[in-house]
């Protein structure tokens, strides 16, 4: 790679660990080089689970501090891209109000049933076209309300995470609008805020910023982060700063605009969201009966989606064997899965009882058991259980998602870190019937990193961007191999679905 190649510098913060990346364009191809990386999660404390936003800006320095001494002048911009829901509040003279939330507090458990009871579930879904989840963040203002937290009081501004950084960065505050959409209280349709719904839950308006688009140039690194960087001059450009918006965008698809999509996308981590992309959003009828979410994407397009529990499962089991003195590598848990009967016993992987219990395996193997099947006795058997339900429900999905766009889908890319996996890949193939695409494992920051090319200019379009990723990064393929075997399943899973 040329030393004179343009870098862009991409802080993806995901729910358990941070990095700073470091995207060298030639004029052809992209290279990535990490930079940095942190620890990431959420901190319990006096019964609460917050984020620690002062250490997480700590690492970004740290990250931007790195990157400045290795790339000096050639440093072009900056984005940042993190998890969506979560936010931060400011107060008089910008003064940040405590640490945010993690949406996994518990303090929205049940909210959904108090929330309905104020404005009807069919009204906030008309409004928001947004999937219901209590840790939403329009759930999370409401609990908030109902605990007269006095942070409402006094809050001037609301602030999403990334926005949080981008304003630490610039000193600008903006609220960025695919993440803006993950909030339940934004309006696909007309991309602006729904006050009248907030109004009604008897929340503040007056905290809402302006939103701004992906690829919005906020400005230069501010005088004080500029030298602790080495990195003046620097631009701070607005990505999809909703990591899967940044995931979507590095998606290695033709883009046909216009036309009926005839692929779709999961973003494979902790969490699955499997979708399409629309020019428009969907709210009909079928997609509130579904529970499916219309979030901003990149270049005004929408993302049609569901969450999925994701490798989230296979985590927590890996988590608790840790704690019982017995540490596995993720790759070592994947071979024991891989040696296991197929198809024995299966998991609704949205279960209630599977989204957040002290022990996982237990959790797994008590679902079995309650529902009549074998009860998997080995690492390996519970985590074939966990990546063969994940792969019959994502078959589940994309039935849904082509009922939704009006035909088929011939292929399913899968980006993220889920992408390595060649056992769920496989399995994803043989339960869909479908040509499977793997890869880039990288694509949120590869997303974020291409969106600031194409604000500068230095790419000609979203399109040309994704075939520039095409080209810079490897995808591997996957085709059917036992797709009856997966049919009959299929069968037993439906009705393990349809019981609840």
């Amino acid at each position: 790679m040329s030393d004179t190649s343009q870098v862009f510098l991409a802080a993806d913060l995901g729910a358990s660990s941070g990095r700073v990346l470091a995207g060298l364009f030639d004029g052809a191809k992209l290279t990535l080089e990490e930079v940095y990386r942190f620890e990431n999660g959420g901190v319990p404390a006096a019964g609460r689970m917050q984020w620690d936003l002062l250490n997480q800006w700590q690492h970004v320095l740290r990250g931007l501090r790195a990157a400045g001494k290795v790339y000096g002048d050639r440093v072009a911009s900056i984005g940042v891209d993190t998890w969506g829901v979560d936010f931060g509040l400011l107060g008089r003279n910008d003064e940040l109000l405590g640490n945010p939330f993690h949406y996994r507090d518990r303090r929205t458990a049940g909210i959904l049933d108090k929330a309905f009871a104020i404005v009807p579930r069919e009204e906030i879904f008309a409004a928001t076209g947004l999937q219901f989840m209590e840790f939403n963040s329009l759930y999370q203002l409401l609990a908030m309300k109902l605990a007269d937290s006095p942070l409402l009081d006094v809050a001037q501004s609301l602030l999403m995470i990334p926005d949080l950084f981008h304003w630490l960065l610039t000193g600008v505050k903006a609220n960025e609008f695919t993440d803006a959409t993950t909030t339940q209280f934004l309006n696909p349709k007309t991309g602006g805020w729904t006050t009248d719904l907030l109004t009604k839950f008897g929340l503040p308006t007056h905290i809402l910023g302006e939103i701004a688009s992906p690829g919005t140039r906020l400005g230069k690194l501010q005088t004080s982060v500029a030298e602790e960087t080495e990195l003046a001059g620097v631009e701070v450009i607005l990505p999809g700063t909703h990591d899967t918006a940044s995931a979507v965008m590095a998606v290695p698809a033709a883009s046909q605009p216009g036309q009926r999509p005839d692929w779709c996308y999961i973003s494979s981590g902790t969490w699955s969201l499997m979708g399409v992309e629309t020019p428009e959003p969907i709210i009909t009828d079928r997609v509130y009966q579904l529970n499916f979410t219309n979030e901003g994407g990149v270049g005004g397009t929408t993302r049609v989606l569901k969450n999925i529990a994701g490798l989230w499962l296979v985590q927590e089991c890996r988590r608790i064997w840790k704690l019982q003195g017995r540490e596995f590598a993720f790759d070592e848990l994947i071979q024991r899965a891989g040696e296991a009967l197929p198809l024995t016993s299966l998991v609704n992987p949205d279960d209630p009882s599977l989204v957040a219990p002290k022990d996982m395996t237990a959790a797994i193997r008590d679902y079995c058991t309650k529902t009549g099947q074998i009860a998997p006795a080995t690492e390996g058997a519970i985590v074939r259980t966990a990546l063969e339900s994940l792969a019959l429900r994502y078959r589940m999905v994309l039935g849904y998602l082509e009922e939704l766009v009006g035909g088929r889908i011939e292929t399913i890319h899968i980006v993220g870190g889920g992408a390595q996996n060649r056992l769920l890949c496989q399995m994803t193939a043989d339960a869909c019937n479908r040509r499977v695409v793997a890869g880039p494992v990288e694509a949120t920051a590869i997303g974020n990193l291409m969106m600031q090319a194409v604000a500068l200019g230095t790419v000609g379009s979203i399109a040309q961007a994704r075939e520039i990723v095409r080209t810079s990064f490897a995808a591997q393929e996957f085709r059917p191999k036992q797709p009856q075997a997966w049919n009959d399943a299929y069968g037993r899973f439906e009705k393990l679905v349809e019981r609840g």
